[in-house]
Parts: structure tokens; C-alpha cells; sequence
């Protein structure tokens, strides 16, 4: 059990890595504004849509407050993530 609460901890920290870098890629500034705004679930959400839709999810979380399901559902082309274990 300790195990896999080690993995799953460290595949979150892998997640608001990846949601960094991402952000760093798009908008070319850090991303530590945007990131305070988000819980982990939106940012989990995110990682699933492409660059285009990323940008617009995005936009909608941090002025709307799109929830996680949400952003789920409003994403049209599904990027699936078939590395997390």
C-alpha cells in the first residue's frame, strides 16, 4: 500500500511538471499564477486536450471556474494518457 501511495505521488508531481512545461511551451512565461488558481484536478483535467483547446480550457478554468469534469467534457480531441500507471 505504502508503495503505491509513493507512485501516485510522485506520477502527481510528474502531472504539475508536465502542466508546467506545457504552459512555459504555449504562453512563454511561468505558469506559477496560473497554477495557484487551479486545483490539481483542473490541471490534471487539462493535460487531456490538445494545444488549441488547452489554451481555450485554460482560459475558461482560471476566469470561469470550470470545474475538472467540466473541462473534461468540453474536450473535442481527446490526447489520452496511456503512460500512467
Amino acid at each position: 500500500m505504502l508503495r503505491q501511495h509513493y507512485a501516485l505521488g510522485n506520477q502527481n508531481r510528474i502531472v504539475r511538471l508536465e502542466f508546467r512545461l506545457r504552459y512555459y511551451e504555449i504562453f512563454g512565461k511561468s505558469a506559477d499564477e496560473a497554477e495557484k488558481k487551479l486545483s490539481f484536478s483542473q490541471i490534471a483535467a487539462l493535460r487531456f486536450a490538445d494545444a488549441n483547446e488547452f489554451i481555450h480550457l485554460i482560459n475558461l478554468a482560471l476566469n470561469n471556474g470550470l470545474s475538472a469534469d467540466e473541462i473534461k467534457r468540453s474536450i473535442k480531441d481527446w490526447q489520452p494518457d496511456n503512460d500512467r500507471v
